[in-house]
């Protein structure tokens, strides 16, 4: 058997691991490249392998970096099954045709306004390109076991991190390879903690924040901070967003704040259409999280949700105090892009960064104090406050990552360390052999290797 990492190795994005048994190939999980120039343009290439001799896909989970990838795959000749949870479905059904939408649309603000270097400018995929591979999707429940390819047992396990995330069990033979997706934290305010391991022989471990350890420090308390002192001085605080996860993340923080006078009474706009569908998804889904039927109503009520383009374009001509959540996350693309070119000149605004940031997004750029960032071929100033909330992440810590890692009953034959930079990649890896006395590796992007059965 062989592992190919195609994606997520040095990097945190473009997740790809390409399994291959018994003359099967097995892709767990298909995401894009965000980021760096030089990684955002390896979307454009062929991918390693043939598409048409994949044998099929697991999906981890539905962020972009993961599934995105998904209607290019189709659109070069995969014609195989795609298994995910059913959580994972919805949440794809939500997100996939809104990135072909606003992939078509950049496209078209590109050529309108003659910013491309590109003649015409095209868009990666398109949202019919999107809408067809969800036909391939077949929904798997947690702990169901399938066969796939007649090469792989399959078992999806709760992974926590958003809805529907899952661990990846795969049987070949007498061995079980185990890939860990993204971990949420035993300790995140809306979902449950990931499964601990049953079995496994090796394992493909996330790492990024292999270098870090959450912050003590209470998020909510501070976001309540950065509110209070931006309504003061008359300022909006606009908060780009993870439309799947953060978004909801933040909704809960602002309606519990409020509800105990922690925050002044301010109008919350929830900017995202596939954050809007989102936050109606968890409450489908309750089984899958902690919060309570009154506490889902809470989140779903305390934003005005604003779905067309018009309300967008007005809430950027507000004059008074208020609160816009809006995707992207990383403010690489999406609505908020509109309100950092509107807002962030003005000192009186805050913008506030709840999530990861990949090196060479924007978010990352203005955490790291840049004045100036460039969007839709303008530079434009950045004088609002730049705030990070802590403990906000949907991702384990370097500690959560080794807790979960120790629940396997017996060492693991190999660990291999994936979507992670280099820095926190290496850092876990020291850390696991120095505090379980077990090998781990990094494996380089487009590395191969070889595993004994």
């Amino acid at each position: 058997m062989k592992l190919s990492f195609l994606g997520a190795a040095g990097t945190v994005t473009g997740s790809k691991t390409l399994v291959t048994h018994q003359g099967k190939q097995l892709l767990v999980d298909c995401g894009l490249f965000q980021g760096y120039k030089n990684l955002r343009l390896m979307n454009w290439e062929p991918f390693p392998f043939d598409p048409r001799k994949l044998d099929a896909v697991v999906l981890t989970h539905a962020h972009l970096d993961h599934s995105g990838a998904l209607p290019l795959l189709v659109k070069q000749g995969f014609k195989g099954p795609v298994y995910a949870t059913p959580g994972t479905l919805d949440v794809c059904e939500v997100l996939l045709p809104d990135s072909g939408r606003l992939q078509e649309e950049d496209a078209e603000y590109a050529n309108r306004h003659q910013i491309s270097r590109h003649k015409p400018a095209l868009p990666l995929y398109t949202e019919e390109d999107a809408l067809r591979a969800l036909r391939r999707i077949e929904p798997l429940p947690f702990e169901q076991r399938a066969e796939v390819a007649g090469a792989f047992g399959l078992r999806l396990r709760p992974a926590g991190h958003i809805l529907g995330a899952s661990s990846v069990e795969l049987g070949l033979d007498r061995t079980t390879l185990l890939f860990s997706g993204d971990l949420g934290r035993p300790d995140d305010s809306i979902m449950r903690p990931p499964t601990p391991i049953e079995r496994a022989d090796y394992v493909v471990l996330e790492s990024t924040y292999g270098d870090r350890l959450h912050e003590p420090q209470d998020g909510e308390a501070v976001l309540a901070d950065v509110i209070k002192r931006t309504a003061a001085r008359g300022g909006i605080v606009v908060i780009p967003a993870f439309a799947v996860g953060r978004a909801q993340t933040l909704l809960f923080a602002i309606y519990r704040l409020k509800a105990r006078g922690a925050i002044p009474d301010l109008p919350v706009f929830l900017n995202s259409p596939m954050a809007i569908d989102m936050t109606e998804i968890y409450h489908r889904h309750r089984a899958q999280h902690r919060l309570s039927v009154e506490e889902c109503s809470g989140l779903c009520h305390v934003a005005k949700m604003v779905r067309s383009v018009d309300e967008s374009r007005a809430l950027n001509a507000l004059r008074y105090p208020a609160i816009i959540v809006s995707a992207s996350g990383m403010a690489t693309g999406g609505r908020v892009l509109h309100h950092l070119k509107a807002m962030a000149p003005d000192r009186r605004n805050a913008i506030v960064f709840a999530g990861f940031q990949a090196g060479g997004t924007r978010g990352a750029r203005m955490l790291a104090g840049e004045r100036s960032i460039r969007i839709h071929g303008e530079d434009v100033a950045v004088n609002a406050e730049i705030v990070a909330l802590p403990g906000m992440s949907a991702h384990a810590d370097a500690r959560q990552l080794v807790q979960w890692l120790a629940t396997a009953p017996q060492p693991p034959r190999g660990i291999y360390l994936n979507h992670g930079e280099p820095g926190p990649a290496d850092a876990l890896r020291q850390r696991i052999e120095r505090e379980l006395g077990w090998s781990a590796c990094v494996p380089r992007l487009g590395q191969q290797l070889e595993l004994r059965p």
